[in-house]
């Protein structure tokens, strides 16, 4: 064996031993200490990004390219439904790639996993105006809170020129009824 290819064994030994130690180090830690550690990892990936984008720089581009062809796809199919007169105009094969493409985003986010990296789930979305106060959003996961229901999931928006937001709460489909009701006794608009 060459002085090349033992020098490669040793060090990936060498790497794999330092998981393991590693390995064992996270799992005594606090969920804070493990998200520092995590936090540092990332960090250290972000260091090294021109290095790994140059050692993996012909299957990026290979990625980027059949991207740049599929959005061209997309792009030239809405010029061809940009150009029609009106939704009955456009063309068929214009909508059905743009249908396609749609349903493939949608296939694609749906590999992704899901809370604490599980099985990507659906989640019921309750809408709910929340008043622009001091507060008034504290309050509302409060009120969730005390109605029982776990919050999976938030997205808070702003209306443009109004003191007033929406908020966006997913839950498990089973309860969302039961939270709709619960935050309507309590005094809040949903937003249907």
């Amino acid at each position: 064996m060459s002085a090349q290819v033992l020098d490669l064994k040793q060090q990936v030994h060498d790497a794999a031993t330092a998981a393991r130690i590693a390995s064992r180090r996270l799992a005594t830690l606090s969920t804070a200490e493990k998200n520092r550690a995590l936090h540092a990892a990332a960090d250290s990936v972000l260091a090294q990004v021109e290095v790994i984008l140059a050692a993996n720089a012909a299957a990026v581009r290979d990625v980027l390219v059949a991207l740049r062809a599929d959005l061209d796809v997309v792009v030239d199919a809405l010029d061809r439904a940009a150009g029609a007169s009106g939704p009955e105009d456009v063309e068929l094969g214009a909508l059905a790639t743009i249908a396609r493409t749609i349903a493939e985003g949608n296939t694609g986010a749906a590999r992704i996993p899901g809370k604490h990296g599980g099985a990507h789930k659906q989640y019921a979305v309750v809408s709910v105006l929340v008043p622009d106060a001091p507060g008034e959003l504290a309050r509302l996961l409060g009120d969730v809170g005390a109605a029982g229901v776990n919050l999976e999931d938030l997205q808070l928006e702003h209306a443009a020129g109004r003191a007033v937001g929406m908020a966006a709460i997913s839950v498990v489909p089973a309860r969302a009824e039961h939270l709709e009701s619960e935050l309507t006794a309590r005094g809040w608009r949903l937003v249907s």
